[in-house]
């Protein structure tokens, strides 16, 4: 069994990430790649001591992008796990 902490990464802070989390108590979180869902509600749960509800898990995938300092050489952006955690009625993280 992994800890809480060797499964979340980091809390994405993005427009759509904020926007969820005001109208529908949802919560992005960036995840390790080997994490399944099950993992993701026991670590928010043990975390932040609130109940889950629901996990939807994206695995994002790398884009190719053009490095103009490499000379002829591209690159990528990072690929990621992403979990979107609905939470309870009434409950809620503070995350400061």
């Amino acid at each position: 069994m992994f800890s809480p902490s060797n499964i979340i990464k980091e809390y994405r802070v993005t427009e759509k990430a904020a926007d969820l989390t005001a109208n529908t108590n949802k919560y992005t979180f960036e995840v390790f790649p080997s994490a399944n869902r099950r993992e993701v509600a026991s670590a928010v749960e043990k975390l932040f001591d609130v109940k889950v509800v629901r996990v939807n898990i994206i695995n994002q995938r790398s884009k190719s992008k053009r490095n103009r300092m490499a000379r002829g050489r591209s690159g990528s952006t990072a690929a990621m796990k992403k979990a979107i955690v609905t939470l309870a009625e009434g409950e809620s993280i503070e995350l400061v």
